[in-house]
């Protein structure tokens, strides 16, 4: 009965209604979309960091990451490779063996990270083709050398110029080589323009003595969600040598730069939440307010005060629920065209974002816990309002309001 005659109450004045409810809709979708864009460009920093060299999950040796020596690589077998990429949610994976070498020109000498990849499927991985701005890119019976711009500038290098390698091979065996300067690469960050090279893995292994030997396998899944179940599937396929390191344990300082964001986001949209609870407060004192004459006569022919309490907390809770429900149905069609057409975020950050390898826009979030979690959020707040009515109908003047 309270139930009905709450309804039927609440569309007795529709604009009134359409006034709450609307102040619990645009909440809902306010903060949906505000925390989708914090929780979105947070996945995109991690994909796009992790896309550029570590992937989401790395397979090495137990003892690479803390020792990273050749003597602490492993054997890939092609069978291991292909289980590994058989794993569901795994979308690319990139055989590395890393190491460091003297890399010479005819006078000039540095010290430079030589990558030995499998080309197709670094390219498939780290889009590394993309920054090749001079030369061919590799193949996997290339010969040659792969260079970053600012290390060709240092040696004083071109495409076609032979480079001279020499370092530490697999248990303490020589590593030499000459190498033609197959390409010449613009990478994204100086330290890696400065410092890296990239050669076929075939001819790597060939250099450094270590024949099948790998010292890292990266992964790529597709989805930050997914990343426990995969780490799962995956260790079945170790053995006690190996590891499986997560991109928060190689990359601890974006984990932490991330956190720290969070935070502020975090506080933004408790502001956004006490701006929300005063527009909702505001809006159920104004209804008030302009029932007290109805509430006082409905009182003075008899209607006690608990029924008509338990009444208009009724008409509240349905109007938040509404509100709630419309509010979901809204932000999620909203949301979803924002995760397709992602906010470019203008010229004025085009070049930093850019000069970071990463495209200037501002990603969203579509997992299903942001809007619930929202409209949760809202309607605590929009349920805490009803305490107001009820005080005011306890303690309502019944002969002041009848005769004001």
């Amino acid at each position: 009965m309270f139930l009905i005659l709450s309804w039927r109450n609440i569309w007795r004045n529709k604009k009134r209604t359409i006034i709450v409810a609307a102040s619990v809709f645009f909440a809902v979708v306010l903060s949906a979309i505000m925390r989708s864009g914090q929780l979105g460009s947070y996945e995109y920093m991690i994909e796009s960091s992790t896309k550029m060299f570590t992937g989401y999950l790395q397979i090495q040796d137990n003892d690479y990451w803390d020792k990273k020596s050749l003597d602490n690589s492993f054997v890939m077998e092609n069978s291991f490779l292909e289980n590994v990429k058989g794993k569901k949610h795994i979308t690319h994976v990139t055989p590395r063996l890393e190491a460091f070498a003297l890399i010479s020109s005819d006078t000039i000498t540095r010290v430079a990270q030589v990558v030995g990849i499998h080309p197709e499927y670094e390219d498939e991985l780290t889009e590394i083709s993309s920054h090749l701005k001079q030369g061919v890119f590799l193949n996997q019976n290339s010969q040659g050398i792969l260079i970053g711009a600012s290390l060709a500038g240092f040696l004083n290098v071109a495409v076609g110029d032979t480079l001279t390698l020499y370092g530490v091979g697999y248990h303490g065996t020589t590593a030499a080589a000459l190498l033609p300067v197959q390409g010449i690469l613009k990478m994204p960050f100086k330290s890696m323009d400065n410092a890296m090279t990239f050669i076929a893995l075939p001819k790597a292994q060939e250099i450094f003595s270590c024949e099948k030997h790998i010292t890292s396998l990266p992964v790529m899944i597709d989805n930050i969600a997914n990343i426990n179940k995969v780490r799962d599937a995956l260790q079945s396929e170790l053995d006690s040598t190996q590891v499986i390191m997560s991109w928060n344990e190689m990359m601890p300082d974006l984990e932490q730069s991330i956190e720290v964001d969070n935070i502020g986001g975090i506080i933004s949209l408790g502001v956004l939440y006490i701006v929300i609870a005063f527009g909702i407060f505001g809006t159920i004192m104004m209804m008030v307010s302009e029932r007290a004459r109805e509430f006082a006569v409905l009182i003075a022919v008899g209607m006690r005060k608990s029924r008509l309490i338990i009444v208009t907390a009724l008409e509240s809770v349905i109007l938040s629920f509404l509100g709630v429900i419309t509010g979901i149905i809204a932000s999620i069609p909203i949301v979803q065209y924002l995760v397709y057409h992602p906010i470019y975020m203008g010229d004025e950050y085009a070049e930093m974002y850019e000069s970071f390898g990463i495209e200037p826009i501002m990603k969203f979030s579509a997992q299903p816990w942001i809007f619930t979690s929202q409209a949760l959020t809202v309607l605590i707040i929009a349920l805490i309002t009803i305490i107001y009515p009820i005080l005011y109908i306890r303690k309502m003047n019944i002969a002041k309001q009848i005769r004001g």
